[in-house]
């Protein structure tokens, strides 16, 4: 007894600890910009990374350059050899639209040092090797066309400027040589922020700029982060900037703090156990960035694919704790997708075209996690997801049935029968609904209750 009371006691000062202080007004208006500018970015909920590169050629990832300590020389075979003639945006962005995505995030550079764009900075980029094309013009250009919101990914890291220090994960980390040359980071930083005016000046309206990545003491100030993020704000007033800018300082748990140096959190690899909130218990944004296979760019031996009901379960997880996925694709060294990333964005598709209802504009559910699955919630209309395999009928533990209007299946529009009691359990709150006589969920993958219910 003395144990339980002990947790309890625990419990209840942690819950204090987050809500003892009222945020000022100060703080409130902050937090209230931040929800305003990605109202639009919470209600997509699902779009498309594009890592695509030079590295294509080798296929063996992204990080192939630091991953087996190549030299610039050694790369360069990549870059000269990289042409894809096979590009075409427009196929690109039809197969995002149709796969139910509201944006999309293409690499405009990676670690690499490598531009996908025409910047007049540099003759490292694609137009110098490619017929004079800008692939992130095309992007862009296409992606609005479809209607779709697009964002450039920039790397922080150049593993080609001569100015950027062997530092991190540089190839050259770990030669003494190498690192007894003279590196004017103030002449790096003059760089990196003229082709951030670029991309934020010459290419029409960016709705996000992702950067990528902090460490150490390459965090925040050391960026002159603070600077760099007025220029950008004051060039595409709105955009949305993710928080790789710095170290993320005084995490605890599910709890995240406001920053002025970005929007949104970025999970990678992975969906947090609870939706992300401040330290006063309100929502933050955030979106998990999660690869098909292993890699983020193109790999030839990489057949470890998800599966399409691994990404549909994590894309409903994600909405229903408050977050987005972003969904990569590492196009070929042709600019093709993949098979295999055709195959799962047709079967995302199918099911998207039936229950995206369910997923735009929606967000988590204040009732518990059932067996069967997840729950998520759009002002009166609960989504009852039926993810996993379930013997009976399904139960909305914690839904007043006398609060509810209709129940519906998602993808037919069809009523289903509700009880409030069902072999025995006469319990309060119960909300059985019969979905059939098949074991088997009646739709593919998720299977989607549409409850609605009374103002």
């Amino acid at each position: 007894m003395r144990k339980a009371l002990l947790f309890l006691s625990v419990i209840l000062v942690a819950n204090l600890a987050l809500a003892q202080d009222n945020p000022s007004a100060g703080y409130m208006k902050r937090y209230n910009e931040e929800m305003q500018r990605t109202q639009w970015w919470r209600d997509a909920r699902f779009g498309m990374f594009i890592h695509f590169g030079a590295y294509a050629v080798a296929g063996r990832g992204e990080w192939v350059k630091s991953n087996e300590r190549l030299t610039t020389e050694q790369y360069q075979k990549y870059v000269d050899a990289f042409q894809p003639y096979a590009f075409d945006a427009r196929k690109w962005a039809k197969a995002a639209k149709a796969a139910g995505m509201k944006y999309a995030v293409l690499t405009a550079k990676h670690h690499d040092g490598f531009c996908m764009f025409d910047s007049k900075y540099t003759d490292y980029k694609i137009s110098t090797y490619f017929n004079g094309r800008d692939i992130v013009r095309e992007f862009l250009d296409v992606f609005r066309a479809e209607g779709l919101k697009v964002g450039l990914y920039y790397s922080l890291i150049d593993w080609h400027n001569p100015d950027y220090p062997n530092v991190g994960n540089h190839p050259q980390r770990d030669d003494k040589e190498y690192a007894k040359r003279k590196f004017d980071w103030d002449n790096y930083l003059k760089y990196m922020f003229n082709q951030v005016q670029e991309l934020t000046t010459q290419y029409g309206k960016i709705d996000i700029m992702w950067f990528d990545y902090s460490f150490g003491e390459y965090s925040g100030e050391k960026w002159k982060a603070s600077e760099l993020v007025k220029m950008i704000r004051k060039n595409q007033p709105g955009i949305l900037i993710d928080k790789r800018l710095e170290v993320n300082p005084g995490v605890r748990g599910n709890v995240r703090t406001l920053s002025d140096l970005g929007d949104f959190e970025t999970p990678e690899q992975g969906i947090p156990d609870q939706p992300l909130v401040d330290k006063y218990g309100q929502p933050m944004p955030w979106e998990t960035c999660m690869t098909m296979n292993g890699v983020w760019g193109y790999s030839e031996m990489d057949k470890n694919w998800k599966s399409p009901e691994l990404i549909i379960h994590s894309l409903v997880n994600c909405v229903s704790k408050n977050g987005n996925m972003l969904l990569n694709v590492g196009p070929d060294a042709r600019g093709n997708f993949p098979d295999e990333c055709k195959y799962i964005l047709r079967e995302v598709r199918k099911w998207m075209d039936k229950n995206h209802e369910s997923i735009y504009g929606c967000g988590a559910c204040n009732l518990p996690r059932q067996d069967w699955g997840r729950y998520t919630q759009k002002g009166n209309e609960i989504y009852a997801h039926w993810l996993y395999p379930y013997l009976g009928n399904i139960n909305a533990k914690g839904i007043n049935a006398d609060s509810v209007k209709n129940v519906f299946m998602l993808y037919s529009g069809a009523e289903l029968p509700t009880y409030k009691t069902w072999f025995g359990d006469n319990d309060r709150d119960n909300l059985f609904i019969r979905t059939g006589n098949s074991p088997q969920k009646p739709y593919e993958y998720d299977t989607v209750i549409k409850i609605d219910m009374q103002q």
